[in-house]
């Protein structure tokens, strides 16, 4: 049996220019020389330094297992001195994601959000990378229920024997930290009723009944794990592709439609996904709106191959950005009608997500200052 390989995803808000817009040039710097340290260490095979708004996400591949030790130390030391960086130049909310001073043995509870998947290489291995920036942990949810239960969005399910074999699809309550397994299509109507409540259940895992882990989802939910509001949860996925999984296109599909999203403007705010290039990430109308962005790559060997030379060092192969083009033109442009339209509702619900949601909220302040004047009906 082949070796197995890792990929491992890890993300978070260290410091960034002029309010939550994008972290320095210096901070990508210093955390891509972090991560060149683990190859040459010999814990890490590949890498690569990316970011989506004010998020930076570390990719990296290695066979050393899901929640190793030794990598999520390398991502922790690559997020702390970003964030010393950001520091120095007194940056917008430096350390912001990173909830203590020292590494714990691993990053979930710490802050950053973390998805990784372990699997045997196949002859040939594309996989997607999306990275979202202001917005919740289930904001993948309903693109993951159209990729791997939607036969009207991957005709594979019908016609592709293998990927008719279905899916098994890991859901986990946010709020109490459970999860439980539940089978697609057999269970399709059970797994809808659950992941339809965004505000409490998510998709953390997908996998294919033959060949293993299909898509992982971060969703550690930030402000549950600080006890108090530190930053929005901003999640990363990855899917692989092709061979009895989703084609790329497939994969791609479900971000044609501008859903809403919670978080947003002080993480309390519903805006509608802004698919785009890494490049324009950067919020730009109201602290947004939401964005996510979607990288593609090939695993070759356990290295990260994109569109460089195979030959070029770790860290320097620069994956696809599939929303850079001008056909998801129509998509940004619905996108922001529909922000906009949302942002008219000022501190009105449906503009602001619901009381229990909020991440900043004086209402407990005001009840109690007029608890003496309310009267019976």
């Amino acid at each position: 049996m082949s070796e197995k390989i890792t990929v491992s995803l890890i993300k978070a808000d260290v410091g960034s220019i002029a309010g939550h817009s994008r972290p320095h040039p210096k901070m990508m710097e210093v955390a891509s020389l972090a991560m060149s340290k683990g190859v040459k260490d010999g814990l890490l095979l590949d890498y690569y330094v990316t970011r989506c708004g004010d998020d930076m996400e570390l990719l990296m591949t290695h066979r050393n297992g899901e929640n190793h030790k030794g990598v999520h130390e390398i991502a922790w030391n690559a997020f702390m001195d970003a964030a010393q960086e950001a520091k120095k130049m007194h940056l917008y909310a430096a350390g912001q994601d990173l909830l203590s001073d020292a590494f714990s043995g691993n990053v979930r509870g710490q802050g950053p959000g973390a998805a990784e998947m372990e699997f045997v290489e196949r002859p040939t291995e594309p996989m997607l990378i999306f990275m979202a920036d202001k917005c919740g942990p289930a904001a993948y949810s309903l693109p993951i229920a159209k990729i791997f239960m939607d036969p009207f969005t991957t005709t594979g399910l019908v016609i592709d024997p293998r990927a008719h074999l279905g899916y098994d699809i890991e859901v986990v309550d946010v709020i109490d930290h459970k999860k439980v397994i539940m089978s697609s299509p057999a269970e399709m109507y059970d797994i809808l009723a659950l992941i339809g409540d965004t505000t409490r259940f998510a998709v953390k895992r997908v996998l294919h009944r033959d060949i293993g882990i299909a898509a992982v989802v971060s969703t550690e939910k930030l402000n549950i794990s600080a006890g108090k509001y530190v930053g929005k949860d901003d999640p990363v996925m990855m899917v692989r592709c092709q061979s009895g999984l989703p084609a790329v296109g497939e994969a791609l599909q479900p971000f044609a439609f501008p859903q809403l999203v919670s978080g947003w403007m002080r993480g309390s705010h519903y805006g509608a996904w802004y698919p785009c290039a890494v490049d324009e990430s950067d919020p730009t109308y109201h602290d947004g709106p939401p964005r996510v962005c979607s990288l593609g790559l090939q695993i070759s060997n356990g290295k990260i191959q994109g569109i460089e030379p195979p030959n070029s060092p770790p860290g320097n192969h620069k994956p696809l950005d599939y929303f850079a083009g001008k056909e998801w033109d129509p998509v940004r442009n619905k996108a922001m009608e529909i922000s906009i339209y949302m942002r008219g509702h000022g501190p009105f619900m449906p503009g602001i997500v619901s009381p229990e949601e909020l991440e900043y909220t004086t209402r407990p302040d005001v009840l109690k200052k007029i608890e003496s004047r309310m009267e019976p009906l």
